[in-house]
């Protein structure tokens, strides 16, 4: 903006935005909407903001484009790693913990804004989408605020609004193996960007590396995928399709992004290897 004080005005309302939906959506604070509907929802509905309600339906549409590889309620397995700790569960804990990770499980009653669990020892966590809709929500109030040139980043989920002053703004994606290198320059205007990686919460234990993305089905990291990008019209929508990727591998994940046909891939297979889907392919 001309003026740095409406910019200034404009970042400080968006920083205190991610704080509000961080409030409401954190599996992390035992005060928040969220942590309450994973205290009580198995018990009977719990009562939550609209806003929460609609992201939660909105996952779960993830979850019936996706036949299951996006899942919140993966949690229900997830909350039983602990990435600092370095502590993984057991087959036979893991096994116990399955059957609460089922989406199908999970109901929401848009009119009342309740969640209820149908099964016991469910949980869910937002965390594969949440940062996306706190992008989009941070584009949507620079927007109101007459902004028209912004980059919004909440690591690893990007936002861009218009282009960088007459140039489109250059997105890096960073090499899942080195730090500070990156694999991939993209340029973009008015488009969101979200990676999602093996090495964000991780550890390692007899050469075997323990991550933060789970598939619904086993409750275990899978290892043919280093990291996956996603290019679309919005962040809460890339964000969600990361993890699903992810999941997928190089070849069922391609071809996934290519039944879309509205967002773009990048993949950084357990070799090293790169590919790219076809609206990005670099000229030979």
């Amino acid at each position: 903006h001309e003026e740095a004080a409406v910019a200034d005005a404009a970042i400080a309302a968006v920083i205190a935005e991610m704080h509000r939906v961080d409030r409401l959506m954190s599996h992390y604070k035992p005060e928040s909407e969220l942590s309450q509907v994973n205290a009580g929802a198995a018990a009977g509905p719990v009562r939550v903001a609209p806003e929460l309600a609609a992201l939660i339906t909105r996952a779960l549409g993830f979850s019936q484009l996706t036949d299951g590889a996006f899942d919140i309620t993966y949690a229900s397995v997830g909350y039983l790693y602990d990435y600092r700790a370095h502590q993984h569960p057991t087959d036979e804990q893991i096994k116990a913990a399955l059957p609460g990770v089922d989406y199908r499980q999970l109901k929401v009653d848009p009119v009342a804004n309740t969640i209820r669990f149908l099964q016991p020892g469910m949980r869910i966590d937002l965390g594969g989408i949440a940062k996306g809709w706190a992008v989009d929500r941070g584009i949507e109030i620079l927007c109101s605020m007459g902004i028209k040139h912004a980059m919004v980043n909440a690591g690893g989920d990007t936002a861009l609004l218009g282009d960088r002053l007459g140039k489109p703004w250059v997105v890096g994606i960073r090499d899942p193996r080195k730090q500070g290198a990156v694999v991939a320059r993209i340029p973009l205007q008015d488009e969101a960007i979200s990676t999602s990686g093996d090495y964000e919460r991780y550890f390692e234990e007899d050469g075997k590396r323990y991550h933060h993305i789970l598939v619904p089905g086993t409750g275990k990291s899978p290892d043919a995928v280093r990291s996956v990008t996603v290019i679309g019209a919005n962040a809460t929508r890339t964000d969600g399709l990361t993890k699903t990727v992810f999941i997928l591998g190089v070849e069922r994940g391609m071809e996934f992004v290519r039944r879309l046909g509205d967002v773009e891939a990048v993949i950084v297979d357990r070799d090293g290897q790169i590919f790219y889907s076809a609206g990005l392919e670099p000229p030979h």
